[in-house]
């Protein structure tokens, strides 16, 4: 066996035996098992095909995990990038034009959206600018009806205190930019399910 041949297979052995700790950190990332382990392919395949940068004898799963946890991010922001807008949420949005207050309080909401929990965030968004049924989403979120109505209300109401306190925070995204926001979150989530 050449020198070559040796190195990759003593690679190929350490990358292995990370796969069952790398589809797990992949599903802490996801929160989605057949996201996470698409994932967990992906950066195993980047990695082999870049094991000539690794250094042997150094942390392998350090290595591994940093080149998961960048395509995991680099996935997010492409994805927010490549999002569509629902031509019937164009044509709501567009009859908004007549009140130049609502793109301003539309964007007041969504920044009070990303103040809630994940579980309230997603059960809202999934319920209200998705258009789901309570049923639907209890079935993309694998809980009971009841929990999701509970979810929703809670984070209806908790929204409300939000907006009300204005206690939500700042970012960078213009106010016209708010409704294609929402939505490719919303198509994040939809992908995910």
């Amino acid at each position: 066996m050449t020198e070559q041949a040796q190195a990759d297979h003593e690679f190929k052995t350490e990358l292995t035996a990370l796969i069952p700790q790398m589809r797990a950190f992949a599903r802490s990332l996801c929160r989605d098992a057949t996201a996470a382990d698409d994932l967990a392919q992906d950066a195993l395949l980047k990695a082999w095909n870049n094991r000539a940068s690794y250094e042997p004898g150094t942390n392998m799963k350090a290595w591994t995990f940093m080149i998961l946890r960048n395509q995991f991010y680099s996935d997010k922001r492409r994805s927010w990038r490549s999002s569509q807008l629902d031509p019937e949420v164009a044509e709501r949005t567009l009859e908004a034009a007549s009140n130049p207050m609502a793109s301003l309080e539309l964007d007041e909401v969504r920044r009070a959206l990303a103040c809630l929990p994940d579980d309230q965030r997603e059960a809202l968004i999934l319920i209200g600018a998705g258009g789901l049924s309570y049923e639907e989403v209890s079935e993309i979120c694998g809980c009971a009806i009841g929990t999701i109505k509970s979810r929703v209300s809670r984070a209806r109401d908790r929204l409300a205190a939000i907006i009300e306190d204005g206690s939500y925070g700042q970012d960078d995204i213009r106010p016209s930019s708010a409704m294609v926001t929402i939505i490719a979150e919303l198509d994040g989530l939809r992908q995910v399910a």
